[in-house]
């Protein structure tokens, strides 16, 4: 099951918990649930997007809004892992690109460590060893929440696309759960489940508008 805003959210995909309790969008009724999505490996997942959940976290916790980490993989897959993920959460030390972003900015303490504590739940993505064979639906499974028009588009232009995404398929090691289900278009991601279990939003990259819509989702009966 994709899943739709406006719709009932499915659950996310998980391998494991490596902090806080286990938990996902059909056991969290009554409470707001921000699930921040990143990969071990991505600077900007923690130069900008995990900062901005803590934020998030801190202000609401009291308030009925939950917090969750995902970390997924869907490059990278050598460093985008479980143990890298239960490293961060025991010791906060990070690795390859990110430590080195971090570090050119001065924001690692000694070791390749966060100078902050990530204090809700973790989990991992649920990721699988993709087969060789791509079929035809599945290609068009990831196109459409992408390029919505794509049917009107000139041949051209879809058989470009088509192949494009069948090499990005057959490139990818592992096919990550969450990644696919809610159509991410790469990390950091944010998706949002009201208090009623409906997806309201999904969003990509940090746009400053997530906590006009906590306060919004907040008033809502």
């Amino acid at each position: 099951m994709s899943a739709k805003i406006g719709e009932k959210a499915p659950n996310f995909g998980v391998s494991e918990w490596v902090q806080g309790a286990p938990t996902n969008f059909d056991q969290e009724k009554d409470h707001i649930v921000l699930l921040e999505v990143f990969q071990v490996n991505c600077p900007g997942c923690f130069m900008n997007a995990i900062p901005e959940a803590i934020k998030i976290y801190n202000k609401y916790k009291d308030e009925g809004v939950r917090v969750l980490g995902l970390a997924t993989a869907f490059e990278d897959f050598d460093k985008n892992t479980l143990d890298n993920l239960k490293m961060l959460a025991e010791t906060g030390e990070v690795i390859g690109e990110t430590k080195d972003a971090l570090s050119s900015y001065g924001q690692l303490e000694e070791g390749n460590k966060l100078s902050f504590k990530i204090p809700f739940p973790l989990a991992m993505d649920n990721l699988t060893k993709t087969s060789g064979e791509i079929s035809q639906e599945k290609i068009m499974e990831f196109i459409y929440p992408q390029i919505p028009e794509f049917d009107s588009q000139p041949d051209e232009y879809k058989n470009q696309i088509i192949e494009r995404v069948k090499g990005y398929m057959k490139s990818k090691e592992y096919s990550a759960e969450t990644f696919e289900k809610f159509a991410l278009q790469g990390t950091p991601s944010m998706i949002i489940v009201d208090r009623k279990g409906i997806l309201r939003d999904v969003s990509f990259g940090q746009l400053g508008h997530v906590d006009a819509m906590i306060q919004k989702l907040l008033k809502e009966d």
